[in-house]
């Protein structure tokens, strides 16, 4: 469809419109607020011991989360993509089950599981071991929020690539560990690397599910998230500013991450064709 000049230049505007109004105006407010009072300010700010162990504490379940969703994403992606069988359809929809379900909802399903009085509360009770208003917890929640995001990064590249070339390799000799390290794996790393970006910036971000099995304690199980919250609740406007502006560095670090590796993959398919 052929859009009149005119046309162009009046959708052109609304989506930058719609662009400064959601996104550039309420960052840039705050950064201004964070940086107003001056860089030794927001370096005090951003330096206390409770954000420093928030910042710690968030990249701590990154660093869990991250190996254990891709440990289950990529065999799962493997199994929706070479295989047909009864019930892949309802697998399909209980992946795609956080992107539905409200992250509020999904810290009350923990609780009710692990919680004291949960279904499986003799893990705390019996055994000693707390899940819940604690590390575990978190690192749970935001399993399950972002489970989706390797397997749905993965699958349509097996898809593409398709079974020639393990095919090949098979009846070549080569054992299953060897096919998927020398040919699979190469093969869909673009895919495994987006998932893998999106889960970074999904966990540093999550907010609702952390808040529900979180003691919210500073220093103990407070992430970045929880303690903007926590200081913004307390009055302490301008320290959740600060640490919201430092939230907001480590997701344009992840994005620029992302950006360099967009350039260096059209970059190799340029060269490929």
């Amino acid at each position: 469809m052929l859009l009149s000049p005119v046309t162009r230049r009046v959708l052109r505007f609304v989506a930058l419109a719609y662009i400064l109004v959601l996104v550039v105006v309420p960052v840039g407010l705050i950064l201004w607020r964070t940086f107003s009072p001056g860089i030794g300010a927001f370096v005090a700010s951003i330096g206390t011991p409770a954000a420093i162990s928030a910042l710690q504490l968030s990249l701590l379940v990154v660093a869990i989360v991250v190996p254990l969703n891709v440990l289950f994403g990529v065999p799962t992606a493997l199994v929706l993509a070479r295989n047909k069988f009864r019930g892949k359809s309802a697998l399909q929809a209980v992946i795609d089950l956080p992107f539905a379900v409200s992250p509020v909802v999904v810290g009350v399903a923990l609780i009710l599981l692990w919680g004291s009085a949960g279904v499986f509360g003799f893990v705390e009770n019996n055994l000693g071991f707390k899940i819940i208003f604690g590390l575990p917890g978190i690192v749970l929640a935001s399993i399950f929020v972002t489970v989706p995001f390797v397997i749905r990064e993965v699958e349509p590249v097996l898809h593409e690539i398709g079974t020639d070339q393990e095919e090949a390799a098979s009846t070549l000799g080569s054992q299953w560990w060897q096919t998927f390290w020398r040919i699979t794996l190469p093969s869909i790393r673009w895919g495994l690397t987006y998932g893998v970006v999106l889960t970074i910036a999904r966990t540093l971000g999550e907010y609702g599910a952390v808040i529900m099995v979180s003691s919210n304690l500073p220093g103990t199980s407070q992430t970045l998230t929880l303690l903007v919250s926590d200081r913004y609740n307390r009055g302490a406007e301008y320290g959740a500013y600060a640490v919201s502006t430092l939230l907001m560095g480590v997701a344009v670090i992840v994005l620029v991450v992302q950006v360099v590796l967009d350039a260096r993959r059209g970059r190799q398919e340029s060269r490929g064709s």
